[in-house]
């Protein structure tokens, strides 16, 4: 019933995560998992090597450093897809805003808690932090329609992924392929979480300049697209965040030594989005120039 596709670094990892699935999936199911403890390979490529092997109709992405704690989860996907004809993707953080200004799944510069909606339990392998339970869940829904997910956990059709695969042309690392993905089975299928299913998480990622290319990669693929917005949101609240969030990007880039001319093709890319006024381009020609002078000091 469900094809898991793993992408694998440790043995130990996998073969605790093939256990938890053994005992919490309640269906038939099949581990197909790839060893790339090299990391020779991008997480794309693997997924789409996996896709392409699974027997069954639904597919699902997972790291393997994480707990599945609800019992069969495996029949409760199974039903949340048979129930939602439209359905193309779930999983268990997701944003209903995607913004025009460069971000992962969800933009933090847009102040507004009621457009994610997530439920897990995340440890922290990075920096010293208790594990927390994080819930959003602003309409009490067992399912919410959004833009894009967090790839920690990821459930889709075949049809799906048939219809749009992880762009490993664009993406040959280990980042960005969830926000791509994501927007990509928008185009033609819905995009939701689950608030049926429990995941525990035992590392909170890296988010360095690696990812940050990724990111400006995807930017400049979806740009004309965005923003996306599946929320009622004040349009001049959105409008700050945004002109916020793209203020961070070009600060983080010159302290990251991005040069000057990578933070004009931010905007370049941006500008056939409907966002992009007049005084909007004129404002983002500012800030870049601002962090582009001083990226030049820096030099």
């Amino acid at each position: 019933m469900i094809s898991i596709i793993i992408a694998s670094t440790s043995k130990t990892l996998l073969e605790k995560v093939e256990n938890n699935i053994k005992t919490n999936a309640g269906v038939p199911f099949e581990v197909i998992s790839f060893d790339n403890s090299n990391g020779k390979i991008g997480l794309c490529e693997i997924y789409n090597r996996g896709a392409k092997q699974a027997r069954y109709d639904i597919l699902c992405f997972m790291h393997e450093d994480i707990t599945i704690h609800t019992k069969n989860w495996g029949k409760i996907v199974a039903d949340i897809f048979e129930s939602n004809a439209k359905l193309g993707l779930i999983g268990i953080a997701g944003s209903q805003y995607k913004s025009l200004a460069p971000s992962g799944w969800h933009c933090y510069d847009i102040d507004a808690l009621e457009i994610m909606y997530y439920n897990i339990i995340q440890n922290y392998k990075y920096i010293d932090k208790e594990a927390t339970k994080d819930y959003s869940n602003e309409t009490d829904t067992k399912l919410a329609r959004v833009v894009c997910l967090d790839g920690v956990w990821m459930c889709c059709t075949k049809e799906a992924i048939n219809s749009y695969a992880f762009d490993e042309n664009l993406l040959q690392g280990f980042h960005g392929y969830d926000l791509d993905f994501s927007l990509g089975i928008n185009q033609t299928h819905e995009v939701a979480v689950t608030f049926e299913v429990l995941i525990e998480h035992y590392s909170e990622g890296k988010f360095n300049k690696d990812w940050l290319r990724e990111i400006l990669k995807i930017h400049a693929k979806w740009s004309r697209y965005l923003p996306i917005n599946f929320t009622n949101l004040d349009d001049e609240k959105l409008k700050r965040g945004e002109l916020r969030a793209f203020k961070n990007i070009f600060r983080r880039m010159c302290r990251e030594g991005f040069k000057s001319m990578e933070m004009f093709r931010v905007i370049q890319a941006s500008r056939a989005s409907k966002l992009i006024t007049l005084d909007f381009y004129l404002t983002l020609i500012a800030k870049a120039t601002k962090y582009g002078l001083k990226r030049l000091l820096i030099s």
